[in-house]
C-alpha cells in the first residue's frame, strides 16, 4: 500500500506551506519602527534558524507518522503547524502583537502536547523538537516584550 511508504516529501511540503506565511507576511517598515529589546536577534538569523527548524519539524512529523500512523500525535503536530503558519499573519500582516502572542502560546502548548504524546512513539521526533521548543520559547518571550514596549 502506498500509504505505508508516504514520502518524507509530503511532510516537508506541509512544513514549506506553513513557512510561506513568513514570506507572505514579512516584517517590513512597521516592524522595524517598533521598540524592541536590546537582545532581539539580528534579522538575518531568523531565516537561517527557521530553515533548519522547519526541516526538523518535517522529519519529526514523518517519523511519528511512520511509527504510529495518523493518531493523536500527528493531529497535534498538524495543529501546532497551523499555529506556526498563523503567527506571521498576526504579527506582520494584521500587525497585532497581542494576537501573535496568543498564537505563539497556542503553538507552544500544542508543541509540548505533541512531544508528550509522541514520546512513546518516536523519541527521535521529540528530540528533533527540543531546539524548536527552545526557539519558540525565546520567540514567545520576545513577542511578549515587544508587546509590552509598544502597548
Amino acid at each position: 500500500m502506498f500509504a505505508d511508504y508516504l514520502p518524507i516529501g509530503v511532510f516537508l511540503a506541509l512544513v514549506f506551506c506553513a513557512a510561506t506565511t513568513g514570506a507572505l507576511f514579512s516584517p517590513g517598515p512597521w516592524y522595524e519602527s517598533l521598540a524592541k529589546p536590546s537582545w532581539t536577534p539580528p534579522n538575518w538569523l531568523f531565516p537561517v534558524a527557521w530553515t533548519v527548524l522547519y526541516l526538523m519539524i518535517g522529519i519529526a512529523g514523518w517519523l511519528v507518522w511512520k511509527a504510529d500512523g495518523f493518531g493523536l500525535a500527528l493531529v497535534l503536530w498538524g495543529v501546532h503547524l497551523a499555529f506556526n503558519a498563523a503567527w506571521s499573519y498576526f504579527m506582520f500582516g494584521a500587525q497585532r502583537i497581542d494576537y501573535a502572542m496568543y498564537d505563539v502560546t497556542g503553538m507552544w502548548v500544542t508543541m509540548v502536547a505533541f512531544m508528550l504524546v509522541a514520546w512513546p512513539v518516536s523519541q527521535t521526533a521529540v528530540l528533533l523538537f527540543l531546539p524548536y521548543l527552545a526557539w519558540v520559547s525565546f520567540a514567545a518571550v520576545l513577542n511578549w516584550r515587544i508587546w509590552e514596549l509598544n502597548a
